[in-house]
């Protein structure tokens, strides 16, 4: 009967019954919504009218201080609070003044109260906007946005109603215009798009300005530098919506500034059960930038809280992709250091009668609709002598665990607090058999560290309820969450069990293969981390998740390696020439620039000897039109020589593959000008060459839709070719694991860790911008 009274009244709100009876799932907004619906009829003695009606349920599903509901239910009630405007201001004002007693007069102003807009006000004010833009106006006609003009007229009117100010702007302007055209009707024209290999060829820049990533140009710094985002202040935490205050709330801030000393925190929590990957750069990024922006410090705290998963090998490789992205924690700190700390709250939870030992198993918990626990009111000093019996191991795994009285935002109820696990933890050893969750650990420690904003992807913000919740619970300090998008690459797998599966199968080596988007894959590839961090700072410190085409990344791995990789030069399919007239006795000396746009960073020295080798592709006995290499009557200069090669022989073996070549070679004279200019080596060193290429066939390889086998279905067989006997010239001999090159004509390569002496072995790191095919 309750459900349907309830029911009952919410539709006399203006609710559809559908909406009515979701609103009922929702155990606290329903009781919010059903004593403000009371209070309202109580004051006005009659049933309530729909615009007041949505008001109140407005109220209800955003007030988060329960006790200005009686308040601001009089002010709907009597007509005081009659627009969505005024109950945003309203809303905004009580969270940003916790404290009681409510200062009236400043609320009514602040709140639109008794201010009253006239139709010739309204008139007026759109009038002189569209007074303002009327050339513009009667240049593009409707096609100009109409919605400046609103926004001016309400920038004058703050509380005048939008329909009227929508309604008299298109009056006025139908006026000015007249009706529209044939010519007003016609769709804008698309602006043409730039063909994927064009696209290719601009500079990361290029590709970020022209809309592809949203930074406006702007450096990570400068995106989260001061007020750039709009968080909150140090100790001004309730300032921010949907931030709950409890009576402890401001003395909480007080102690929480005079340890911090108003000093922005931050913390970069990861668990060290896999390698980091793409996304997890945005989050260093974000969490490390952001202090740093703002003068702060940022803690590296792993949540080690799963000992079953967790590996040596995952910490040490997280500690030094934070170092390698150009980071250094303030503090690194552990959950595990804070477990008799967590441990103790958990007991003044029980205490508090806010959480219970219960015996549901884990495949009743499953899902947002499971039954409720048939303990959850058991008494709290059973709940207190059962916890105490899980810490001293009398429960086996699955049998007990302790739960949170909480429903959270996405419906969940009662969140696992502590749950009994066996596997000794790598700090603590066997101390523990029970070990917190994630929904409780958290926010506990962003506590204690007295983290100040808790930066976290958008998938946590259905936890956000429960963060607050369980710090206001047990009366501690509650930083804020703050919740920003994913960062995603399209070709790409980057879940730890998908990669384990691709590690299985063969497809990959391990984590670190350089055709996955792991940190240390991309390393190993050779990604410089300032490209990353470019990159993360081009993408843009975005709320919604956002999928970016790998080749936007390998654009701002070209403008760091074009500044700092210097130049060598290699030959894949090496063809042997021979120079008959050779100028010299003995080999020749050439001075080779590291980098030819910037001749004052140095230079390397090769030999040029009688024999040199080219690429295969650069000589054609048959050349197609528009060839432009070495061919029958087609000289080419040897690049850095100063001479000009001019075939003579061809010489094949018994299949018919062409083996050598003989050519005459001249210097070149400033009227003589080759069509084009190779690269070559002479004396060089042996060497393997990895060339990468995609690892999937599809954009999504994990969309069933796309590739309904499943990714391991979409592996690309030619994403890995080895070039075993490459060759390359000297000058890289002493080169160590790491180390970056540009490869003239070729691209950038990397040398890999599987280099030894005498072997050197170079991933390719990205191509040239410039088609391969040409010089």
């Amino acid at each position: 009967m309750a459900a349907l009274d309830s029911l009952s009244l919410f539709t006399g709100l203006g609710l559809s019954e559908h909406k009515a009876r979701e609103t009922l799932k929702n155990t606290a907004l329903s009781a919010q919504l059903r004593e403000a619906a009371t209070q309202a009829q109580q004051t006005l003695g009659s049933t309530i009218d729909k615009a007041t009606g949505t008001l109140l349920y407005g109220l209800a599903s955003r007030l988060r201080d329960p006790r200005r509901l009686s308040f601001l239910v009089s002010y709907i009630a009597n007509k005081k609070i009659h627009t969505e405007l005024q109950l945003s201001a309203a809303l905004e004002y009580v969270r940003s003044h916790p404290l009681d007693p409510i200062n009236t007069e400043d609320f009514e102003q602040e709140c639109g109260v008794g201010v009253m807009v006239t139709p010739e006000q309204i008139e007026e004010a759109v009038e002189a906007a569209i007074n303002r833009h009327q050339p513009q106006l009667l240049e593009e006609r409707y096609r100009f946005n109409m919605g400046l003009l609103m926004g001016e007229a309400r920038a004058v009117l703050k509380w005048a109603d939008g329909r009227m100010i929508k309604h008299e702007v298109d009056m006025q302007v139908l006026h000015l215009l007249g009706p529209k055209t044939e010519t007003d009707l016609e769709k804008k024209p698309k602006v043409s798009k730039a063909r994927p290999e064009e696209k290719d060829r601009r500079t990361a820049k290029d590709l970020m300005e022209n809309g592809e990533a949203a930074d406006q140009g702007l450096s990570l710094m400068e995106q989260l530098r001061g007020e750039a985002l709009k968080f909150h202040k140090p100790g001004e935490n309730y300032k921010t919506p949907g931030y709950v205050t409890t009576p402890h709330t401001m003395d909480l801030l007080k102690q929480h500034l005079e340890i911090t000393g108003g000093q922005v925190r931050t913390r970069f929590p990861p668990e060290p059960n896999g390698i980091l990957h793409i996304g997890h750069a945005k989050a260093i990024n974000f969490n490390f930038g952001y202090a740093k922006a703002n003068n702060g410090i940022c803690f590296l705290r792993f949540d080690d809280t799963n000992p079953e998963k967790e590996e040596a090998r995952f910490f040490t490789a997280i500690c030094d992709m934070v170092s390698w992205l150009g980071y250094t924690p303030y503090k690194v700190t552990y959950a595990s250091d804070y477990f008799d700390q967590l441990y103790a709250w958990a007991m003044e939870l029980i205490h508090r009668g806010q959480a219970y030992v219960c015996h549901q198993r884990g495949e009743e918990l499953k899902g947002h609709n499971s039954l409720p626990s048939p303990w959850r009111d058991r008494p709290i000093e059973e709940s207190l002598l059962l916890f105490e019996a899980m810490r001293k191991g009398k429960f086996a795994e699955g049998e007990a665990t302790l739960r949170m009285k909480l429903v959270m935002e996405d419906g969940k109820m009662d969140p696992v607090a502590y749950r009994v696990k066996y596997t000794p933890h790598h700090r603590t050893g066997d101390t523990w058999c029970i070990y917190p969750t994630y929904d409780y650990t958290h926010c506990l420690c962003d506590s204690i560290e007295h983290i100040t904003h808790s930066l976290c992807t958008k998938e946590f913000q259905a936890r956000r309820s429960s963060y607050f919740w369980l710090c206001n619970a047990l009366d501690v300090y509650c930083p804020v969450q703050w919740e920003y998008g994913r960062l995603n690459l399209h070709y790409a797998v980057v879940s730890k069990r998908k990669i384990l599966q691709l590690v299985a199968a063969g497809a990959v080596r391990d984590w670190d293969d350089p055709r996955l988007f792991t940190l240390t894959a991309l390393r190993r590839r050779g990604f410089p981390p300032e490209a990353i961090n470019n990159f993360c700072a081009r993408v843009g410190v975005t709320v919604a998740q956002t999928t970016m085409e790998p080749h936007l990344l390998e654009a701002c791995v070209r403008d760091v390696l074009n500044d700092t990789a210097p130049r060598a030069m290699a030959v894949l399919e090496p063809l042997q020439v021979i120079i008959t007239n050779f100028p010299a006795i003995k080999s020749l000396d050439i001075q080779v620039p590291n980098f030819p746009a910037d001749e004052t960073k140095g230079f390397h020295q090769v030999p040029f000897g009688p024999m040199v080798f080219i690429e295969r592709t650069d000589f054609k006995e048959e050349p197609e039109p528009g060839y432009k290499r070495l061919a029958w009557g087609q000289p080419v200069g040897l690049r850095h020589t100063g001479y000009v090669i001019e075939l003579q022989n061809v010489f094949k073996g018994p299949t018919g593959c062409v083996e050598s070549l003989e050519v005459t070679c001249r210097q070149a004279d400033a009227g003589e000008k080759p069509k084009a200019f190779i690269h070559w080596v002479s004396q060089p060193l042996t060497c393997e060459i990895r060339l990468y290429e995609r690892l999937f066939q599809h954009k999504n390889p994990e969309d069933p839709a796309e590739v309904p086998g499943g990714f391991l279905s979409d592996l690309n067989l030619a994403s890995l070719q080895v070039v075993e006997a490459a060759l390359v010239d000297c000058s890289v001999a002493l080169a160590k694991p790491f180390d970056k090159f540009q490869f003239e004509r070729l691209g950038y390569f990397s040398v890999d860790p599987d280099s030894c002496q005498g072997q050197l072995v170079f991933n390719r790191t990205v191509t040239l911008k410039e088609d391969p095919g040409k010089v």
